[in-house]
């Protein structure tokens, strides 16, 4: 099926050319004028300066028998941002000798013995470790159908994710308050509510959405290796927090202050209970990092791809994926390791807030009551303020991916780049981040409902009191996240790379995807302030 052929869905279906209502075009602008020279200055809008596009935007190399390193070739290749690539392998070391030391005291200490046997009953246990192995299958099988019903069914599929959503946030929310668990029944019930009247608020903007949505699922089914990238990262993600869990398991069954932990006898509780608030302290801190490097990593990755697609349609060239790998993998690896680093933080934090906002409802009373509306609201802002950095880091690591730039200088010049051209407007109704956000929500509400009913059927010893039961919620809830977080990447990715593609270079939107152009001035007219060369 040739380029311009594809963009048509089927036989029950227009082509996305032969549109009835036709879009209403920018009449001062000559659509038919040949792609202009190379500037040799900035880009100008606004009175701001955001960098001249890359020369490949204009001229890609001739012929059928180029490599993406000569298509997006860079001048001065160079290891960007190299203190933080060299801090996060430091950082992975030291979560490795921590494993290593928590792993060890587990197997020689009261580990227990399957999911109901064993004399342990002051930490976390093998009943745990089953749990979120559990959690782990049910993350990877529902990522892997939310993905494929995004494959199959891209038109249905923010209608899915919505109702998904707001079934399984409304639901177990309800079932939370049946059962008096009343900090995760509140806590779910509001995220329900709040889901209800961002979908309502959706719906006049879901065909721009899904026609984005579809343009993505028709480049990646020609180029499969974007999920074979994407199954890779997901299996990665998937081990990475099977070996968290081990550990977080082990650290407490080594260090955990109690007397019937023979690993904390002859007075030296206290000891264990420091270097089990160290080793809790590195564990999440780390893991929190790594599965945000392993994520941009992947959504770098692909951002190659599809700013290849963009760039070089009609002419694509060897090795897209694998170059775009190399070069993630080499010169970008710092980079992507110091925009990772910055969500990282924010994200433990946010943890932080989350357990204490649950351990001060379950303490009840008028503190407790004070301090679950506190950590409610100091949980907004944080959130909040991860919105606003991972808004910045997608675009900038489209930007990395092309250009090869170090973190900050990316994230400035994408930054100003997509308010100067309008790009945002377009970014916040194509709804495509939201939905999937969503999507990995409803994940996670499964994995978390699953390690409740868990401890709940089960009855551990170390839970009786029902101490426990926020920590594991809540690092359930967030394992489920980011691995459909991971999977879905490849969908988020070509959508992010577009815009950023159309701002740097609108000319080649116009002149070699016009179809898809003119479908969004169709959809969305505004588009037309957005995507057009200054």
């Amino acid at each position: 099926m040739g380029e311009r052929d594809g963009y048509a869905n089927g036989g029950n279906e227009r082509a996305w050319g032969q549109q009835q209502q036709q879009p209403q075009y920018n009449q001062n602008y000559n659509y038919n004028q040949p792609p202009p020279p190379p500037p040799q200055g900035n880009y100008q809008q606004n009175g701001n300066a955001y960098g001249p596009p890359p020369p490949y935007s204009y001229n890609p190399p001739k012929g059928e028998n180029y490599t993406f390193d000569e298509a997006f070739k860079l001048e001065k290749p160079k290891y960007n941002d190299l203190w933080a690539g060299l801090l996060l392998l430091l950082v992975f070391a030291g979560f490795v000798a921590v494993s290593v030391i928590s792993i060890r005291g587990y197997v020689t200490g009261l580990h227990g013995n399957g999911i109901y046997g064993g004399n342990n009953n002051f930490s976390l246990n093998n009943n745990t470790i089953i749990l979120f192995a559990f959690g782990l299958v049910v993350a990877f099988v529902l990522s892997s159908a939310y993905l494929a019903a995004a494959f199959f069914f891209p038109k249905q599929f923010i209608w899915i994710t919505g109702i998904l959503n707001i079934a399984f946030a409304i639901g177990t929310a309800i079932f939370y308050l049946y059962k008096k668990y009343w900090s995760a029944g509140i806590v779910f019930l509001i995220f329900g509510i709040f889901t209800i009247v961002a979908f309502i608020s959706w719906i006049p903007r879901i065909p721009f959405a899904a026609l984005m949505l579809k343009t993505t699922i028709r480049v990646s089914r020609k180029y499969g290796h974007v999920y074979l990238v994407s199954f890779i990262g997901g299996l990665l993600a998937v081990a990475l927090s099977a070996w968290f869990s081990v550990t977080l398991t082990a650290t407490y069954v080594t260090y955990e202050p109690s007397r019937n932990n023979p690993k904390c006898a002859n007075g030296s509780c206290n000891k264990g209970k420091v270097k089990k608030k160290k080793k809790l302290t590195v564990t999440p801190s780390a893991k929190y990092w790594i599965s945000e490097w392993l994520k941009n990593t992947i959504h770098t990755i692909i951002a190659g791809v599809y700013g290849t697609w963009y760039f070089c349609v009609n002419n694509f060239p060897r090795h897209a994926t694998s170059g775009s790998a190399r070069r993630a993998l080499t010169y970008s690896f710092g980079s992507i390791s110091f925009g990772s680093l910055v969500i990282a933080i924010i994200q433990f934090l946010r943890h932080l807030c989350s357990v204490a906002r649950q351990q001060s409802g379950e303490e009840g009373g008028i503190g407790g009551t004070i301090g679950y509306i506190v950590f409610c609201i100091l949980g907004c802002l944080i959130s909040l303020l991860e919105w606003v950095v991972q808004f910045v880091n997608r675009y900038a690591f489209c930007h990395i991916a092309l250009y090869g730039k170090a973190y900050i200088p990316a994230a400035k010049d994408t930054f100003h780049m997509i308010k100067d051209r309008g790009i945002d407007a377009l970014v916040n109704d194509s709804l495509i981040g939201p939905v999937l956000s969503f999507g990995s929500m409803f994940v996670g509400y499964a994995t978390a409902l699953l390690a409740y009913l868990y401890l709940l059927f089960t009855k551990p010893e170390y839970n009786r009191g029902g101490g426990y039961t926020p920590v594991i919620v809540a690092l359930a809830f967030l394992i489920g996240t980011q691995i459909c977080l991971i999977f879905t990447t490849p969908i988020a990715s070509g959508v992010d790379t577009i815009f950023v593609a159309a701002g740097w270079d609108p000319q080649v939107m116009i002149n070699e995807h016009r179809e898809l152009y003119d479908e969004m001035v169709r959809l969305y007219p505004q588009v037309q302030q957005a995507i057009q060369v200054r």
